[in-house]
């Protein structure tokens, strides 16, 4: 454990100062919440049944577990970069622990995008959106998120270890745009048909977003929905556990014997 605390360390100080040497991609992967919280805030607001600051008070919650989810995006594609680079192949090469590659990046992830929050958040207060439910709760819905990016994370790991192609991790990782689509992080599922409802609450995505709803104060949890969605917070730890619980020893393993 202690050599994959040190080799771990070693990877996230790797992964950090990737991401500083490239602030491009950095500024854009925070800026676009934002522009997506003033987008859908004030042009989709106006069309729905909970419009204006109701609707981006709704809105943020969901926004929040939307950039979460990002993280399958992001750990695909920095994975298969490595991957296509040779750069994993030479890791490999190393006495280190063979957890300590993706660890260092699933950590280093997690750094950037607790920092990156803090902007999305303070824009949020300025459209009206308000923490209702207590600091103790607000506190445990930020945890809830991080676990989340964590989780999906990776899962992004595994899939680009797997396809070890830059272009491809792309084109897959923009796919993943849809994931939050089929969800409540932007609208509620109370009115979608019978069987889409279905899937919308069963996408891990509507029980973090509820969840996370719930603990700011920011809406009830809806009548009649799944059990991920109608018990918000342990469904999202269910979901949770069960990912990492799969993703983990499949990138590990993944990492560890390459192509074989």
């Amino acid at each position: 454990m202690s050599m994959l605390a040190y080799d771990g360390t070693a990877m996230l100080g790797r992964q950090l100062l990737r991401m500083r040497n490239n602030p491009g991609l950095l500024v854009l992967t925070q800026t676009m919440p934002i522009s997506m919280l003033l987008f859908f805030g004030y042009v989709f607001g106006s069309a729905l049944a909970v419009p204006g600051e109701a609707y981006r008070s709704f809105l943020v919650p969901g926004l929040l577990v939307a950039t979460a989810s990002g993280g399958i995006m992001a750990g695909m594609f920095q994975a298969a970069q490595d991957t296509h680079r040779g750069v994993t192949n030479r890791f490999r090469t190393l006495p280190m622990s063979r957890a300590a590659v993706p660890l260092g990046q699933a950590a280093a992830d997690l750094v950037a995008t607790a920092a990156g929050t803090v902007p999305f958040l303070l824009v949020g207060l300025a459209v009206g959106w308000r923490v209702e439910g207590g600091v103790p709760a607000a506190v445990g819905a930020f945890a809830l998120l991080m676990l989340f990016r964590f989780t999906c994370t990776w899962a992004g790991i595994y899939l680009g270890l797997l396809t070890r192609n830059e272009e491809a991790a792309g084109q897959l990782g923009g796919a993943t745009f849809l994931l939050p689509l089929l969800s409540s992080a932007y609208i509620p599922t109370n009115g979608l048909p019978g069987w889409l409802r279905t899937v919308a609450e069963w996408n891990p995505i509507s029980a973090v977003a509820t969840a996370l709803r719930d603990l700011f104060g920011n809406a009830p949890v809806p009548d009649g929905a799944a059990w991920p969605v109608a018990h918000p917070v342990a469904g999202s730890l269910v979901w949770c556990a069960v990912l990492l619980g799969v993703f983990v020893p499949l990138a590990v393993r993944r990492y560890a014997h390459g192509e074989r």
